[in-house]
């Protein structure tokens, strides 16, 4: 972004919405979505997730998510809990690898109520020793939990298993011991470092001006000098090997991954990604995958493929749930699919439906008006642009099928995908 603070850029689009996009004197970036909905939907993006830990902070950026609902020097716990749900609002949150997401849902008369709290519980959480030592016991029955469901666990080991030491193959939930150890102290070193505005991006979706929100937040970070904006860690190496981890669970079905390292965010390579995974393995019954393995085989009862993107790296993999003793089968066939991806282009019919399928679905989502403004904040957060989902259709619309060959080619090699076997 080039803009100056409080400098405004809109953009009209196609739906007949608008978009104006500005940075506040404090370095907060803010991107407001007006639409003609009573509702909004608003929150920070704050770039400090998992993988801005320190390797001895095992957990810590979740641990701060569960704890800034726990008291300002302005609202306690249970204030906190009743601002907003009181006036029939929600306030959520949740983390992830690359940042930590805190989000609200009120009627538009509520929008500077919302804001209010939102800023106060981020940026001014004084992380009570007694609650960090009460509610540190409810992340570890968290995690607990999570290594009950199988079907989730696999894929945090399986990310551990592609970046290995680093950070983006940390686990987002931490370790017990550790959180247990956890202080009022050490809370604050890590806010202090990750929490501040020119790390953080606000955004608006509603029937609200862009006007209004600046006025609102203008109020709210008034006499608060930028910092620094915060380096972006160093990229994982790329690797791409053949190997196969089994582990022992105590499940009644076994649970699979296949896959490997891919492309960027920022990488043009994957469109192409995308429409191979949603054709393979895709949420539509006609995918590759599930017909193969569960309409025609009845091996499994849940196929899919999935990609995960970073703004410096990203993964893609097959998941599968079957009985242990059709494994072997299962992969095979999946490698089937894989090849007919690979021996061949697309045929011009197969690619044309394949494009119109993907760009359906992709259009469809965004008439969900909550992803659409956390979509809208996170892409402005991590690359200083826009999520466009015209834009996405017209770069999906314009691949070719050596486009397609070439990066089923080089993603698709059973001879480099690691797998991941619960048994």
């Amino acid at each position: 972004m080039t803009t100056r603070p409080t400098d405004k850029l809109r953009t009209a689009t196609p739906g007949g919405d608008d978009i104006t996009t500005f940075i506040l004197p404090s370095g907060l970036r803010v991107v407001v979505r007006r639409t003609t909905s009573p509702v909004v939907y608003c929150g920070y993006i704050v770039c400090a997730g998992t993988r801005h830990e320190e390797p001895a902070d095992s957990g810590m950026a979740h641990f701060i998510e569960h704890m800034t609902f726990k008291g300002t020097a302005r609202h306690s716990a249970r204030a906190i809990a009743n601002v907003l749900e009181r006036h029939g609002g929600e306030l959520n949150a949740y983390t992830n690898k690359q940042e930590t997401v805190y989000y609200a849902t009120v009627l538009r008369e509520h929008f500077a109520r919302a804001a209010d709290l939102l800023t106060d519980i981020v940026f001014h959480s004084t992380f009570p020793q007694h609650e960090i030592d009460r509610e540190v016991e409810v992340i570890c029955d968290e995690i607990e939990s999570f290594k009950d469901s199988p079907s989730e666990l696999i894929f945090d080991e399986f990310e551990q298993l592609l970046y290995g030491s680093h950070a983006l193959g940390r686990d987002i939930l931490g370790d017990a011991d550790r959180l247990r150890s956890y202080t009022t102290a050490d809370a604050l070193r890590f806010t202090t470092m990750h929490y501040r505005a020119s790390n953080a991006v606000f955004y608006a979706s509603g029937g609200i001006t862009a006007a209004q929100v600046e006025r609102v937040l203008q109020r709210l970070w008034s006499g608060v000098a930028p910092q620094p904006v915060l380096t972006a860690s160093a990229p994982p190496m790329l690797l791409r090997t053949e190997r196969t981890e089994r582990r022992h669970r105590d499940t009644h079905q076994a649970h699979v991954l296949m896959g490997t390292q891919t492309y960027s965010g920022t990488d043009d390579r994957r469109y192409a990604l995308m429409l191979l995974n949603n054709l393979l393995g895709g949420p539509g019954m006609n995918s590759r995958l599930n017909q193969s393995l569960r309409e025609r085989s009845g091996l499994v009862y849940t196929v899919d493929a999935s990609l995960t993107t970073y703004t410096d790296s990203g993964w893609w993999a097959v998941y599968f749930g079957c009985d242990a003793h059709d494994v072997s089968r299962c992969i095979r066939l999946v490698n089937a699919q894989l090849r007919r991806l690979t021996d061949s282009a697309l045929r011009p019919a197969t690619l044309l439906a394949a494009k119109r399928q993907l760009c359906g679905q992709v259009m469809i989502s965004t008439d969900g008006a909550e992803n659409y403004a956390l979509a809208l904040g996170k892409t402005f957060a991590q690359y200083g642009s826009i999520y466009s989902p015209e834009a996405l259709c017209r770069r999906i619309m314009a691949l070719t099928a050596d486009d397609v060959l070439d990066v089923a080619r080089e993603v698709y090699d059973s001879h480099a995908l690691t797998t991941l076997v619960y048994r």
